[in-house]
């Protein structure tokens, strides 16, 4: 073992939970039908009390719900957002929920997404106003804001009042390096991601050479070094089996190229998207990462326990499984699901 770091608490987590595209599954047990037959999410407020977010009837027309997911932050959102007082509070107690989840388990920003909100760009930007607003007033941490669209960062950058610390930047890419101004106007810390100019990297010299662009704008204008992180972006293994070792390989090629004060990150769970028993692939992976080079990453705390991973037994049969076929050693993932099956997992 080669980390750089030397104990959990050396790395940043980014919570990734406050995010417009999650979901949970309708038949999961986090989904409950009340005795008036309305369907809802159950969380618990600030006292400790069971509380239920309601399902919309508008979101079951749509397909993810009839593909027995629930957006449930975006649902959230939205009814922090109405004009009905009673759904104002719901809405703002279940982000105040996940947003004391992810501190508590060890947070040190939240990341704030509202893109699939809306496909109006003005509604988007009311959104990320209302989500930042509301986090600032009950966090402890500084919130990531995070978007596709400079203008949306912008104005959640400006809604900020930096009562938790600076913000975080997610992300610049080659596509939009004018967000690199509100690094500078708002005193931000910064994600880089390895997409291109005109799309997503093919392996792991591509991400080299996206982020080596970046890093030359970066230096123009005179963002420290440490406070950049490069996401060098996870793509699922259940796709290609050699992801997973496109990210790594570019993980230790970064850390070489651009030295220790740099922060490596990533959306580390994306890895096992489509897989079964998602967390020994997430811990495993994770591992694996941090043996590359990462310092950070943009992941759910609550599920991912750093001190488990730091601790992680890498003799266990699963683990070793989980790590050939993320090393892409188990070709379309054949061995793994089959001990999956077999419940030797």
């Amino acid at each position: 073992m080669n980390w750089l770091l030397s104990s959990p608490e050396d790395f940043t987590i980014i919570g990734e939970n406050i995010h417009a595209t999650r979901i949970v599954l309708l038949k999961g047990k986090r989904v409950v039908t009340l005795e008036s037959g309305q369907e809802a999410v159950v969380f618990k407020d600030g006292s400790g009390r069971i509380r239920h977010l309601s399902i919309p009837e508008s979101f079951k027309t749509e397909q993810p719900y009839q593909q027995g997911q629930v957006k449930h932050f975006m649902i959230a959102v939205k009814k922090g957002m109405s004009n009905d007082l009673a759904q104002q509070t719901g809405g703002k107690e279940y982000i105040a929920f996940e947003a004391r989840r992810q501190t508590a388990a060890g947070a040190h920003y939240l990341d704030l997404n509202v893109d699939e909100v809306s496909y109006d760009l003005e509604i988007q930007k009311k959104a990320m106003r209302w989500l930042v607003k509301t986090i600032q007033e009950i966090s402890s941490i500084p919130p990531s804001i995070d978007s596709s669209n400079a203008d949306i960062i912008a104005v959640g950058l400006a809604e900020y009042d930096g009562r938790n610390g600076r913000p975080m930047i997610n992300s610049v890419a080659l596509e939009r390096l004018e967000t690199l101004d509100l690094v500078k106007k708002f005193n931000g810390k910064v994600i880089i991601t390895a997409a291109g100019a005109d799309g997503m990297p093919n392996n792991t010299e591509e991400r080299v050479e996206n982020v080596s662009q970046v890093m030359e704008a970066v230096q123009l204008h005179n963002i420290p070094i440490n406070d950049v992180f490069i996401d060098g972006l996870v793509f699922p293994i259940a796709v290609d089996p050699q992801y997973g070792l496109h990210y790594l390989n570019a993980v230790r090629s970064l850390r070489k190229n651009f030295g220790s004060k740099i922060h490596l990150t990533g959306g580390l769970s994306n890895v096992s998207f489509g897989l079964p028993n998602r967390r020994l692939i997430n811990q495993t992976f994770t591992y694996l990462s941090l043996e590359a080079g990462i310092d950070s990453g943009i992941v759910d705390p609550v599920q991912s326990s750093l001190k488990e991973i730091f601790n992680l037994d890498t003799k266990l049969k699963g683990v070793g499984m989980a790590r050939d076929m993320l090393l892409g050693e188990d070709e379309f993932c054949v061995n793994y699901i089959q001990s999956w099956r077999e419940g030797n997992l």
